[in-house]
């Protein structure tokens, strides 16, 4: 119930950029929400996102969101216990499940929103071998969501790190779209789909995430990106965004999620 401020500039971020649209943050810690009063208080949990309207902050319940989904017979059956990566395969089921109930667009909370997404079915890459879950576009109760949570269930490798995750969606879409290739340069579609280039979301490779962390002499533009990735699970040392340092994290901080920095600035 204390997420970090790369979270809130996430959810700022994208509240901004999409500010004709409903921008929903689900939290495990959240009691549930039946009233405009419940939701209210949830959102004043967090002064720097209370001023957005679009912005709903919702509780996370694991077993009414898996309902009458494949997932459902596997959360009933999974030992957290046993599992290594236990909160990331939570995470990815939840994702799958989130765009088959409501449709719309997932993102993960470590992405800064910096302009719209022209489409509305598309996918990310991170290369022009694999794919990402960190961000994906698809209408509600589509076919794709249901394959993906069918595909979670019966190929399930919990403790292979990304199995559930990255690795599920390139196995799905490689077999559904066999004969597109991945380009480093341009779009490409696969029927209705549309296969972004890395650059979108990744112009900044996960080898070299620290780069959001340092000073830079000449600041990118990003032009070609819709949101950047921070590789969050990378930073393992939790390296955050410092006011005054003048890295390029707070250059984005302060251009894309302008209410977070300033509440950053006035912490001791």
């Amino acid at each position: 119930m204390q997420p970090p401020s790369l979270v809130l500039c996430a959810i700022e971020s994208a509240a901004r950029v999409y500010h004709d649209r409903p921008v929903g943050f689900f939290m495990k810690g959240l009691h549930d929400i039946e009233t405009e009063e419940d939701m209210k208080k949830a959102k004043n949990l967090f002064p720097s996102l209370s001023s957005f309207d679009n912005v709903h902050i919702l509780p996370l319940r694991f077993e009414k969101l898996f309902n009458n989904t494949p997932l459902q017979t596997w959360y009933k059956k999974v030992n957290p216990q046993k599992e290594v990566y236990w909160i990331h395969v939570l995470s990815d089921a939840c994702r799958f499940a989130i765009i088959w109930t409501f449709g719309g667009i997932y993102m993960d909370t470590d992405i800064i929103s910096t302009q719209p997404i022209p489409f509305d079915q598309f996918f990310a890459p991170q290369s022009t071998s694999s794919f990402s879950s960190g961000v994906f576009g698809l209408p509600r109760i589509h076919s794709l969501a249901w394959e993906f949570m069918d595909n979670f269930v019966q190929n399930y490798r919990g403790g292979q790190w990304g199995h559930q995750g990255p690795g599920l969606v390139t196995r799905v879409l490689k077999n559904k779209c066999k004969s597109v290739t991945l380009s480093p340069k341009e779009d490409v579609t696969c029927g209705p789909l549309t296969f972004f280039v890395p650059d979108r979301f990744y112009p900044i490779p996960y080898p070299a995430w620290r780069k959001y962390y340092i000073q830079w002499d000449t600041l990118p533009t990003f032009s070609n990106s819709f949101g950047l990735h921070l590789w969050n699970f990378m930073n393992k040392k939790e390296k955050t965004m410092v006011p005054g340092s003048n890295t390029l994290v707070e250059h984005l901080y302060r251009k894309n999620c302008p209410s977070v920095y300033e509440a950053e600035k006035t912490k001791d």
